[in-house]
């Protein structure tokens, strides 16, 4: 799978650029590993979800706890982030990152709220397995191959990325499965590929 971040992948590149920025703001404004700090500056917690600042659940997609949890999720949006804009369009790929985001957080809290486990939850990784899963869509519809990209590789992304999550601990996997869910179904919604008479090249609405 190639790298193809590039200047077309315009809307991708402002979402991380937005995600660097408000990383170091928190590192300058107490620390981005301070719960604390998260808290205030608008990650996501049900107690304050449901006092009304519904903000959060978009707040908290442009949070990260620390270089690495920012540094992997930004990685990863930086690959399939662009495959997903170069397919869907920018519009659409900023409306299933954006919504799965949502989607992700609105699952995340009602679980907590139904467990009774509360955390602060911050990060962008439920908007990115809408990616993911809007990318198994599109694969799927096209009969498995875009361009350099296969029904297997991000198959086997999104299988290993939430066996990963279960496997750790401090993982929003709610969060996870939905925003995967979310992103297949918004692009089932949204996406339209216009294939020509030979099958042999692929065109994008």
């Amino acid at each position: 799978m190639e790298f193809g971040i590039g200047k077309k992948n315009y809307i991708a590149i402002s979402i991380i650029v937005v995600n660097i920025i408000y990383f170091i703001f928190l590192e300058t404004h107490g620390g981005s590993t301070s719960t604390m700090v998260m808290l205030k500056y608008g990650a996501s917690f049900p107690v304050n979800i449901q006092g009304g600042e519904y903000y959060r659940l978009v707040t908290s997609m442009f949070m990260h706890f620390g270089i690495e949890h920012i540094a992997n999720n930004m990685l990863i949006l930086a690959i399939l982030g662009c495959k997903l804009e170069d397919i869907a369009g920018h519009i659409r790929f900023f409306i299933i990152y954006m919504l799965s985001g949502v989607l992700a957080n609105i699952a995340s809290d009602w679980f907590q709220t139904n467990s009774g486990d509360y955390a602060v939850s911050a990060g962008a990784s439920g908007a990115i397995f809408g990616v993911v899963g809007a990318l198994l869509y599109a694969l799927i519809i096209n009969r498995g191959r875009i361009k350099d990209l296969s029904l297997y590789q991000i198959a086997a992304s999104l299988v290993l990325m939430l066996y990963a999550g279960f496997k750790s601990t401090g993982v929003d996997n709610v969060a996870h499965v939905v925003g995967a869910l979310g992103g297949f179904l918004l692009c089932l919604l949204l996406y339209r590929p216009q294939i020509d008479k030979s099958y042999e090249d692929i065109e994008f609405l």
